[in-house]
């Protein structure tokens, strides 16, 4: 498995472009499966299940059609947005288990970096508590084409978090977003990328073999 951690700032649609090259060459087999984080300049998807209503400014920042699952989403400077590309038809072909891999993945980083993080039934992502109730941390959106994932989910680091008040993040309007900086980490994008390599899951990192 590859693991690359891309400088600078990824344009979308190039980065939407690599994914689907490579889960290709990993169905094909000429390819290793990737992990790959990177950052975005400022923009808005739309996942599968996206409600136009929910873009609530438009003309604020460009608009992507993801084809993940979800609703719309921010991604921009701040944020580490990792995409996975792994075969899941060596790992038993259990979306519910691949969804519930990543969740636990976030929180245990989380919990490297002094944040305590939880998941919770019936809203994919990942949240933690503030004074003003729960609020979101990490969101996740994946896409699986021939038992292929790629997509993945997004840890908001330091964004600027006014730029999620153009949307509905995930279409919940009841809930805010969180950073790890508005929670009071001072950790820094290496510290995150260190905090992920350290907790990879056992399920993502060692497939059985396929019967």
């Amino acid at each position: 498995m590859e693991w690359r951690i891309e400088p600078g700032l990824t344009d979308y649609a190039h980065a939407v472009a690599t994914m689907e090259a490579r889960v290709a060459a990993i169905q094909d087999g000429s390819a290793d499966e990737l992990i790959w984080l990177v950052e975005h300049p400022p923009l808005y998807t739309a996942g599968t299940s996206a409600v136009p209503g929910e873009l609530l400014e438009p003309s604020r920042f460009p608009v992507f059609a993801s084809g993940r699952g979800g609703r719309y989403t921010y991604h921009g400077p701040g944020q580490r947005v990792v995409y996975v590309m792994v075969d899941l038809d060596r790992r038993g072909r259990d979306l519910r288990k691949f969804v519930a891999a990543l969740e636990g993945w976030i929180v245990d980083a989380c919990a490297r970096l002094g944040i305590t993080a939880f998941a919770v039934p019936g809203r994919v992502g990942v949240w933690v508590e503030t004074l003003h109730g729960e609020a979101k941390v990490a969101a996740i959106g994946v896409r699986v084409r021939r038992w292929v994932s790629f997509h993945g989910f997004a840890i908001n680091v330091a964004p600027d978090l006014a730029h999620f008040g153009g949307i509905v993040p995930c279409g919940l309007p009841d809930f805010a977003v969180a950073s790890l900086r508005s929670l009071g980490s001072s950790a820094e994008m290496a510290d995150v990328d260190d905090a992920l390599a350290k907790c990879f899951p056992d399920w993502l990192r060692i497939p059985p073999v396929a019967a």
